[in-house]
Parts: structure tokens; sequence; C-alpha cells
């Protein structure tokens, strides 16, 4: 008997995740199915919403927003440092990932997004905030 996923189950999920325009940014089909447990906030909110209700062997395609995504973009979450302030091992590049230590110790993942003489700009943000995410999904097992 095919009992629709709930709250709380655990389930295994094959997916492509991809932009309005139609550029894949991640998929599982190539690999293991993604797990995870309903109402443990393991994946983003419109990707759990989506798989609820959903049978063994079901596909649907959902379009996800922002808010219930990785949220908006957030211009405040970007910061114009001093070149200065950079260890001299490291020469900042558009593209380039690293870790930085706030005032409070907290360590905060910022991408660097422009480089200038004597600044680079970090942001922060998620790189998928602010974007409208379509998801295919497969329902493929409930554990």
């Amino acid at each position: 008997m095919n009992t629709p996923v709930k709250q709380g189950d655990t389930v295994k999920v094959h997916y492509t995740g991809r932009f309005e325009d139609g550029v894949i940014f991640d998929s599982s089909v190539e690999a293991d199915p993604l797990e995870f447990t309903l109402g443990s906030h393991e994946v983003i909110p419109g990707f759990e919403e989506a798989a609820e209700g959903m049978n063994v062997g079901e596909s649907k395609t959902v379009s996800i927003e922002p808010e219930q995504a990785y949220g908006s973009y957030n211009d405040n979450l970007v910061v114009d440092m001093p070149k200065e302030y950079f260890p001299e091992d490291i020469e900042p590049e558009v593209g380039m990932r690293l870790i930085i230590v706030d005032n409070s110790g907290e360590e905060l993942p910022v991408v660097v997004s422009e480089v200038h003489d004597e600044s680079v700009r970090l942001d922060a943000n998620h790189p998928l905030a602010g974007k409208t995410l379509v998801f295919d999904i497969e329902l493929v097992d409930i554990v």
C-alpha cells in the first residue's frame, strides 16, 4: 500500500535543481538519492513542503520562491574590505570563497565578488539567495 509522506518521515529523493532560465545548479540523478527527514529543517522549506504528501515512485516539478529557499538577497551582507586586511599569502580573486571571523568570533563564509585596487568586496549572502529555484523531485523511498 502506498502511503503519502508526512512530517517525521525519512525519505530518499532524486532531484534536479535549476534556475528559471533552465541552467542546472545541482542534481542527485547520477549519484545517491538525497535522504532527509521531513520537519527536521535539513533542506530548504519549499523543498520539504514539496515532498510532503508524495508517494513512492511519484515525480513532480516545483518552483520555489526565494522566501521558501535561501531567502532574499541582503545588501547588508556585502562589505568592502581594505586589501591591507588580507593576509599577505592570499591574493583575492572574484569567486574565491573565504571564511572571515567577525568581532564576536563567529565564522562567516563569504565570496569575493569584486576586486579593486585598494579594496575587495565580500558577499556573505548564500550563492542562491534571491533566486527562484525549480526542482524536479522523484520520491524514491520512505526509509
